[in-house]
Order: C-alpha cells, then structure tokens, then sequence
C-alpha cells in the first residue's frame, strides 16, 4: 500500500515537474514574441517621431527665416526712416545755424549804429542844455528889463495875466456852451415839438374830477330807516363790512356814500343797491351781499384790465397783473382817473415810440403800466415808481418796461430810450390843459420855492413866478451879469428846479437883462 502511494507520489511529482517545465517553454516563446512585436512597435513610433521632428524642424526654420526676413524689412525701413528724419533736422539746423549768423550780424549792426545814435543824441542833449541855459539866460534878462519898465514884479504880472486868461477862458467857454446849446435846442426842438405835436394830435382824453362821495337814489323815505336799521345796527354792520361811511340825513330820496377809497365805495354802492332792491336789510344779509359783490368786483377787475390791454393795442400777462391794471380805474391822481391817465400815456408813448424807430408795444406796455404802483396797499412804504416796478419785475415784464415804470420820475436811472418816452408822454398827460388839479397852498408853495429857487443865485435881482408857475422870470443885475452869462444862469436855475422840485409838465426858466438910463430935464 505504501508503495503505491509513493510511486503515485512520484508520478505525481515527475508530471508536475514536466508540466513546469513545458509551462515555463511556452511563456519564454510567448515573451519573446511580445518582445519582438514591442520592438518593431517602438521602431514605428522612432520612426515617425522622427519624421514628425524633421517636418517640424522644416516648418519651423520656413517661419523662422520668413519672421526673419520680416523684421529685417521693418528694420530697413525704421532706418531708412531714421536717415530722413536725421537728414531733415540736419538740414533744420543748419538753416537755423544761418538764421542766428544773419541775426548776429544784424544785431551787431544794429548795436554800431544805435552807439552811433546815442552819440549823436548826447551832442545834441549837450548842445541842447547849452542852448536852453542861454535861453534861460535871456528870458531872466528879458524879465528884468520888462519889470524895470512896467514897475511890477514877476509874481503881480504872473496874477494879472492868470486872471486876464481865466477871464478870457471864462467868456469863450460861455460863448462857445452858448452857440452849442442854441443849436442843439432848435434842433431838438422842431425833432421834439414834431414828435409831441404828431402824438397829441392823434389822441385824446375824457377829464376826470375825483370825488369822495356818491349819492344813491332811493325810492321812499322809508328806505333810509330799514338803512338804519334797528337801534343802528344795520348801518353800523354795513359801515363795518365795508369800510365806508353811510350818511342818511334829511337830503330828500338820497343816500350819500363817503370814503376816500374808490373801490371800495363802489363796492358799498352796488351792495347798498342790492339790499334795497332785495328788501331783506340785516347784519348776516349785508355781510353777506357785501362778501359777494366783493368776489364779483374781483371778477370785474380782471375784465377792466384785459379790456384796457386790449384798448392799447397789447395782450398778455399774469393774472394778478390784469386786475391791479382794473383797480386802476378806482384811483385817481391829481383829479386824473389813474386808467384813463395811463392809458392815454401809453398812446402817447406808442406814438413817439413810432416816429423814433423803436418797438411801439414795449413802449405802450411801459406808459399802462408807469403808475401801477399806485394801486398796491396804502399799507406798504414807499415811491409808488419803486413799488410798481417791483411789481412789474415780479410779474416776468421786459427789462425795458420795468426801467421806464421805475425811472419814469427819476428814482432810478433810465437804462434806455423808452423809459425816456414813458415819462415825457406822463408829462404830457399831466401837464395838458384841465388835466389835473391841486389845491391852493400846494399851488401857493410850488410858485414860492420856484422863486426861492431862482433867487439863490448870484447876480439875481427879482423873480417872478406867472403862468400858474410854468414859467419863472429872472431879472438879473446888467452890472454883475453879462449876456453869455445870463445864458449860462437860465441853465442852471432850470437844472436846479429839475432836480429839486415836484411839478406836473415843465417849467420854462427866463433871464432877463437890461440897463437903464435915466436923466433929469431940469
């Protein structure tokens, strides 16, 4: 039994070996053919690397020597460009290199000949003081012998002839203001007496007298008792309302409205009308028809003032504007009705405006709107000029009609020539002939400080204030004025009136001088 084990162990052991063996034979053959087959793979791969590397190395000394010839192309032309640009600043400066020497030389010969004048100009500054101190020489011997001969000296014949020259300056310059002052006064004239005719012919005024009442019909006497009301309280609530005084007294089917402000009285007018007509008098009914015909009276202001642009031929304009061009028509002005006073100034203006070549709108809009200073509240200080045109400027006007609204009585400068027009058609419309009206001492007063005025001038003997003081007549001394002179005085008395007075139209200034010569027959 064992021995049949252990020949079956070495079969065993022997097949195993041999199949080890044949194993390890056909691994050494199949090695040796990857082997073989990795080597001709690794030729291949050699083989192409290199023929990769060659075409590479072809194509990378192709765009070596092309980028080569390249930059060479651009280094010839950078150098050739550098060769011109070289060629050109040498040329440069050698042409300024010539510049320089021709100016050096020029220079030099300048330097010659300006020694050559600077030596002249001492010769002649020399010979030049040499004649001055002879001339001197002779004038202090000439003086000499003129003061010898006259017995004066240099200082009193000095004075003398100061004096004969400040006189003799004196009367030229008066003679020649004299001639100047004619001639610019015919001419400006004719120009102004064409201008002013032309315009006041082409225009006309109704007259206005101010008042301070207005009387109200009223059907029966037993009217003004329901006015009365009660203990008064009807007219009492009534005069409170509206600011007016109602005077119910035994004039016979009348009221009488007073106050000193029209719109307001007119708005007492048309209210007491309403309550007469409706018959229903009380406290709360008058506040309350007094409160309505205000806002109606409002309404109607802003009517009255676009019915007046549109009478002076302009339209346009704020809203509160147009109304304080409608409370126009509830003031006056020296017995002027304010509306009618500046409407009138602004065809005036509009006219003169057209005969000067210059814009006739901006010129009516200045002369309807030269007063609208009036019409603000009494409450607020100042020019009404000033105020107005404050309240132009605040309403977006032309700089043109704010200057002619602000300077039209000369609180400001006049910035051009309708602020000018403005005030000469305001002039006109003052001064025509029943236009306006003031009372006896304010009359009484304008015609003295006239002749204050003009007699604190020297040389003024009597003054005397006719034409219900548009014109003021100088007598001057013969012996201490002169006919220039008296010229030059009526000058300057009717520029010291301008510029000191208040007057409506304008004031005519006459000087007049004259000798007289009296004998005696015995």
């Amino acid at each position: 039994m064992e021995t049949g084990a252990m020949t079956i162990a070495v079969i065993s052991l022997v097949f195993l070996i041999g199949g080890v063996g044949i194993g390890w034979i056909l691994h050494e053959r199949r090695g040796k053919r990857s082997l073989a087959r990795a080597e001709a793979d690794a030729r291949e791969i050699v083989e192409k690397a290199e023929a990769e590397a060659a075409a590479q190395k072809k194509a990378g000394l192709a765009a070596a020597k092309e980028e080569w010839d390249r930059r060479k192309r651009e280094f010839e032309k950078e150098a050739v460009s550098r060769r011109n640009k070289s060629q050109s600043f040498e040329k440069q400066l050698a042409a300024r290199e010539e510049n320089l020497e021709r100016k050096v030389d020029l220079i030099s010969k300048k330097e010659r000949d300006l020694a050559a004048l600077r030596k002249e100009i001492d010769e002649r500054l020399r010979s030049s003081a040499e004649k001055n101190e002879k001339l001197t020489q002779m004038i202090r011997e000439e003086n000499q012998r003129l003061e010898r001969i006259t017995g004066l000296g240099s200082d009193d014949a000095r004075k003398m002839l100061m004096e004969n020259l400040i006189n003799e300056a004196k009367g030229e310059a008066a003679h020649t203001l004299k001639e100047i002052r004619d001639g610019m006064k015919i001419e400006a004239r004719k120009e102004a007496q064409k201008i002013i005719v032309q315009a006041i012919q082409r225009t006309a005024a109704d007259h206005c007298v101010e008042t301070t009442v207005s009387v109200l019909h009223i059907e029966n006497e037993e009217m003004k008792g329901r006015i009365i009301g009660k203990e008064g309280r009807n007219i009492r609530a009534f005069e409170a309302a509206t600011g007016i005084d109602v005077i119910v007294d035994d004039t016979p089917e009348a009221v009488i409205i007073s106050g000193f402000d029209p719109l307001r009285r007119e708005i007492a007018r048309i209210s007491l009308e309403r309550l007469m007509a409706d018959g229903r008098i009380h406290p709360a009914r008058i506040e309350e028809v007094v409160e309505k015909v205000r806002t109606e009276l409002d309404e109607e202001l802003l009517h009255i003032g676009e019915n007046a642009l549109i009478e002076g031929g302009m339209h346009g304009g704020q809203r509160e504007l147009i109304r304080h061009i409608g409370i126009m028509k509830y003031r006056s002005s020296y017995g002027q009705n304010l509306l009618s006073h500046s409407l009138e100034v602004a065809h005036l203006a509009g006219l003169m405006a057209v005969e000067l070549g210059l814009d006739p709108v901006t010129a009516k809009r200045g002369g309807l709107l030269h007063d609208i200073g009036k019409t603000i509240d009494r409450s607020v200080e100042g020019p009404h000029a000033l105020l107005g045109m404050e309240l132009v400027k605040k309403y977006g006007e032309a700089p043109a009609v704010v200057n002619a609204v602000g300077a039209h009585h000369d609180d400001i400068p006049m910035e051009g020539p309708v602020a000018v027009i403005v005030q000469a058609a305001d002039s006109i419309s003052g001064a025509r002939p029943g236009a306006r009206r003031e009372n006896v001492e304010a009359y009484a007063k304008r015609l003295q400080r006239l002749e204050t005025l003009a007699n604190s001038f020297e040389g003024v003997a009597k003054t005397y204030a006719i034409q219900a003081g548009r014109e003021i007549r100088v007598i001057v001394e013969h012996d201490r004025v002169d006919d220039v002179m008296a010229d030059q005085l009526a000058h300057d008395i009717a520029k010291k009136i301008q510029s000191e007075m208040e007057y409506p139209g304008q004031v005519k200034v006459t000087v007049i001088r004259e000798t007289r010569s009296v004998a005696f027959a015995k």
